[in-house]
């Protein structure tokens, strides 16, 4: 009998964690449609429905590290979209998600949350307006690195930091390791739309590698 309630124990957490999942797979889902293929105000509009799709899972699932790091990503997005004053808040919300995911466990998505967090910290301005911190993006997009080194997203950020910060050939590399990585499954959309980005953030790095190349500027 003992065995027997183990088994339906089991179970019934193996049933919750795919629930879980198959809501945080369609926040993905909606979040890659509303980030690739919307613009301007219905971008906004679909932004401002999905980060309450993503509250509601995250508060049927409180202890869910990967809703938590979608609720992170739909945040940060929306920032990045809507700008002014409402974005830094939205940053601050995003920090919070990414920091208390990576305590339930961090290397949930393949350490996503270093990923997305890292981000932030380069692209949110540094103090006295934000928390914006390069250093400590480069140890958190180093740490998505060692987590997830093949990885599309977690080469393709670092790559961006690295253009950022004008390491050019370093910046390249990275690139091209994100442009070679495996397909995601279930997320051909994003997949896509994070392949022209990182068509895009090659264009600038060849420009820049040829321009300081042209002016004898070593990178």
């Amino acid at each position: 009998m003992k065995k027997l309630f183990v088994m339906l124990a089991l179970m019934i957490s193996f049933s919750a964690a795919a629930d879980v999942m198959n809501q945080v797979a369609e926040v993905q889902h909606n979040w890659a449609e509303a980030n690739y293929q919307l613009k301007d105000k219905a971008q906004k509009t679909r932004f401002e429905a999905l980060l309450n799709e993503a509250d509601a899972v995250v508060k049927a699932n409180p202890d869910s590290a990967e809703a938590l790091i979608w609720r992170g990503i739909v945040q940060s997005s929306y920032a990045g979209i809507k700008g002014g004053l409402g974005a830094l808040g939205l940053a601050k919300a995003a920090r919070a998600d990414f920091e208390q995911a990576m305590k339930i466990d961090d290397k949930a998505l393949d350490g996503s949350a270093y990923t997305s967090l890292g981000t932030l910290y380069f692209k949110v301005p540094g103090w006295p307006l934000g928390f914006g911190d390069n250093d400590k993006a480069e140890a958190l997009l180093k740490k998505a690195l060692s987590i997830n080194p093949e990885g599309i997203d977690s080469n393709y950020f670092y790559g961006v930091f690295l253009l950022d910060q004008r390491q050019y050939k370093q910046a390249e590399q990275y690139l091209l390791k994100a442009q070679q990585a495996p397909a995601r499954p279930g997320r051909p959309l994003a997949d896509k739309g994070r392949q022209q980005e990182i068509a895009a953030a090659l264009q600038q790095v060849r420009y820049q590698l040829r321009t300081n190349q042209h002016a004898g500027i070593a990178d």
